[in-house]
């Protein structure tokens, strides 16, 4: 027998449940409504930006790598850490961190919408954070690094969790008005889940000074879709 490829069979049911609780709050099933946003996406398609899916590919990467891998990411590092040591100070810092970095009114109301969803949520299952602990208006972020947290899912693992969760709303995005084939969308998935480790590296890797977004054309994007005449997606 080749031990080398023997299976493990052991088990930590604390483990078990801290993955069973990330795939719980990464899955589209989540009823916070993220389904309803293109975060820009659907106007990159208006405007022709984004035509086939090579091009999607191109700008999915773009934004992993010059946005989510430089705010989303490593702020949930940040965040996490903070509401494991109950520092209900470097919560409400970061929280409004990224709020800062929001650049159109759209990309506000989706973080500020989903990340009371979220909340609600977490309250119907009494899960929700203490009241003391609670930054005012609580984004999405802040909220995803505290559900993770009371689940016990590694940081590392709540960070990958949350750029697939991404990843798939955006294919899903494309999906609905690209058009763009669940076969094509699943290639595009097979092409970009090893960016998605290396986003998660870079964002570890991070110190403060070096966070922010840098997606001008992103935020062109999403302001101009606030006033697209035909929209599937909310605005």
């Amino acid at each position: 027998m080749n031990t080398a490829i023997a299976m493990r069979t052991d088990t930590d049911p604390q483990a078990d449940l801290a993955l069973l609780g990330l795939m719980q709050l990464v899955s589209p099933a989540l009823p916070i409504g993220a389904f309803a946003w293109s975060q820009g996406l659907e106007s990159a398609f208006e405007l022709g930006w984004v035509n086939n899916e090579q091009e999607l590919g191109e700008w999915i990467e773009g934004v992993l790598e010059d946005g989510l891998s430089r705010c989303e990411l490593p702020l949930l590092n940040r965040l996490q850490t903070a509401w494991a040591e109950g520092d209900a100070q470097a919560v409400a810092h970061w929280n409004q961190w990224l709020h800062a970095t929001r650049e159109t009114a759209e990309l506000v109301d989706e973080d500020t919408r989903l990340g009371a969803a979220l909340l609600t949520l977490l309250k119907s299952l009494d899960l929700a954070p203490s009241s003391n602990l609670l930054p005012a208006t609580p984004g999405y972020v802040t909220l995803f690094a505290w559900a993770a947290h009371k689940r016990h899912v590694p940081v590392r693992q709540t960070m990958l969790g949350f750029a697939w969760s991404w990843l798939e709303n955006q294919l899903a995005v494309a999906c609905k008005a690209l058009p763009l084939g669940h076969t094509a969308a699943q290639r595009l998935t097979e092409q970009l889940r090893p960016q998605l480790v290396v986003a998660v590296d870079e964002a570890l890797a991070r110190t403060d000074e070096e966070l922010g977004p840098i997606l001008p054309g992103l935020a062109l994007a999403s302001a101009l879709h606030e006033t697209q005449y035909s929209r599937l997606f909310r605005s």
